[in-house]
């Protein structure tokens, strides 16, 4: 590869395909020539270990949806429960669906992996090439 041209991100797109945010994600990455991989959540949910990095990341209040279907749908008991990181994984793991979508992940050009959720384009502004 050419030193002069930038180089292209690792991208990993978290989500489900029908989700109006998935959808407008993938399309902005599209639209700025970002390739990047899929990963359908109901295909193959996330391991206890990515949404352990996710929450070390992000926290876990961001990264569980309780805005959504999924989330009004659980009995109150389990919504209840959640009190912390770990109730919060437990809870996504049963019910991928209760993530908040999409999640990005990242690696940048020094080898430095980022993750996002929800429609982060201000952040995601930084994948793209100077």
């Amino acid at each position: 590869m050419n030193s002069s041209t930038p180089s292209v991100p690792s991208i990993a797109l978290h989500g489900i395909p029908n989700c109006d945010s998935v959808k407008k994600a993938r399309q902005w990455l599209t639209d700025h020539s970002l390739p990047y991989h899929f990963r359908d959540f109901k295909k193959t949910p996330p391991t206890q270990a990515e949404l352990v990095r996710w929450s070390d990341a992000l926290g876990w209040e961001p990264l569980l949806n309780r805005k959504g279907t999924t989330w009004r749908g659980l009995d109150a008991a389990v919504q209840a429960g959640v009190q912390d990181a770990a109730s919060a994984i437990q809870v996504m793991l049963a019910h991928p669906s209760s993530i908040k979508r999409p999640v990005l992940e990242w690696t940048d050009a020094a080898g430095q992996g980022h993750v996002t959720v929800g429609l982060a384009v201000a952040q995601w502004q930084t994948l793209l090439p100077a």
